[in-house]
């Protein structure tokens, strides 16, 4: 699998802020059973899409952006359900703490239409071990979206298998190093490979509406290089802060800034891996730097929002050792507005304008304009 499809499949599974703006409003079936409480829980959504220039797929997708100059068709019209979800709980008490499971999917996958596993794990005294939400990042920084993609730059919300403590609001994982991170671009006779898992590092804090996180993840990039008989590897690292701030009664305020060498797709929609081959068969990590900043305001029986996200991939050095193509990807940007409302409880209305552009280390560069609704019935 190429990096740009790697990067389309992250982008695609990944999450966004919208389960964190209307999720909160679903009311679970609740059954006690002995002296476990199980919990079923989902929404049904329906997302109404116009790309008004090229089609970006059921969520945006950037590379599908046209640069300018390029040909093509304008107008595009998609309606779907993938994101509607079903979700399974249980909380069990054990040994002086309680312990808890949780397995979820939703209908992204294959790109869309097919049931896929988001989350199956279980915590008990501080231990998580399944697949979750990434201990890189969180969702502070993140300003609500309706299209799925969401914001980019931003730390990695993708899922992955991992094994994860919790105390006092410091979590430290190792982390299965194939579902986020990325591969190094390597030839085709080459073998991408994994020897290590990542690990993790995260602190969560907040004091009078004002929450904050710090983020670290260290990781190999490796590959054997099958002219060499030898396995090449260097260390990436990724850093990622993020924030949010209720400023005045009804308005938040949210940000977060991501940077690593390495770092690969644990900063979200990087524009290109965490590495390349260079001419002497060894591995060059990548420099990328992303971040989002965005405002919440309440409006009648919803929130107007307002986000910017931006990512990019230093391909400098890259595209003077002949690494990549004028036509590699070196940054991507978008920018949404929207108003999510709730007339009831468990219903919510959306509707959102979003504009997304790329830019190629070459100098190249398009943009692209969506518009979206969404009707989402929770339970």
């Amino acid at each position: 699998m190429t990096v740009h499809k790697k990067l389309k499949q992250a982008s695609i599974f990944s999450a966004t802020a919208l389960a964190l703006a209307v999720s909160g409003a679903s009311q679970a079936y609740t059954l006690e059973v002995g002296d476990t409480t199980a919990n079923v829980y989902g929404y049904a959504k329906l997302d109404l899409i116009y790309d008004v220039d090229a089609d970006l797929g059921p969520s945006v997708d950037h590379g599908a952006i046209r640069l300018d100059g390029e040909p093509g068709s304008d107008g595009h019209t998609t309606m779907h359900a993938y994101q509607s979800r079903l979700g399974f709980s249980t909380a069990t008490p054990a040994g002086g703490s309680e312990l808890k499971t949780t397995i979820e999917g939703d209908f992204y996958g294959g790109g869309g239409g097919s049931f896929r596993l988001r989350h199956a794990f279980g915590e008990w005294n501080g231990i998580l071990a399944g697949q979750t939400w990434t201990n890189f990042g969180g969702f502070l920084g993140m300003t609500p979206t309706i299209d799925f993609t969401g914001q980019v730059g931003q730390a990695n919300v993708g899922r992955q298998a991992q094994l994860r403590y919790t105390v006092d609001g410091f979590s430290v994982a190792l982390e299965e190093p194939t579902a986020i991170g990325g591969a190094v671009a390597a030839g085709e006779d080459d073998e991408t490979k994994n020897s290590l898992p990542h690990l993790t590092l995260r602190y969560q804090g907040g004091v009078d509406g004002f929450n904050y996180a710090a983020s670290a993840v260290v990781r190999q990039v490796e590959y054997y290089n099958t002219a060499q008989d030898s396995d090449k590897s260097t260390t990436g690292w990724g850093l990622n802060l993020e924030a949010s701030a209720r400023v005045a009664d009804g308005v938040t305020l949210r940000g977060a800034i991501t940077h690593g060498d390495g770092i690969g797709s644990y900063m979200y929609l990087n524009p290109y891996g965490p590495g390349y081959v260079n001419a002497d068969g060894g591995v060059e990590t990548v420099k990328a730097t992303g971040g989002t900043a965005g405002i919440s305001v309440a409006a009648g029986p919803g929130n107007v929002n307002l986000g910017y996200g931006v990512s990019t991939a230093d391909l400098d050095d890259a595209l003077a050792d002949g690494a990549v193509a004028g036509d590699a990807n070196e940054k991507f940007e978008s920018v949404y507005l929207n108003y999510i409302w709730s007339p009831i409880g468990n219903v919510s209305y959306g509707i959102e304008a979003g504009w997304h552009s790329r830019d190629t280390v070459g100098g190249a560069d398009g943009d692209a304009v969506r518009l979206q609704g969404m009707v989402q019935y929770n339970f």
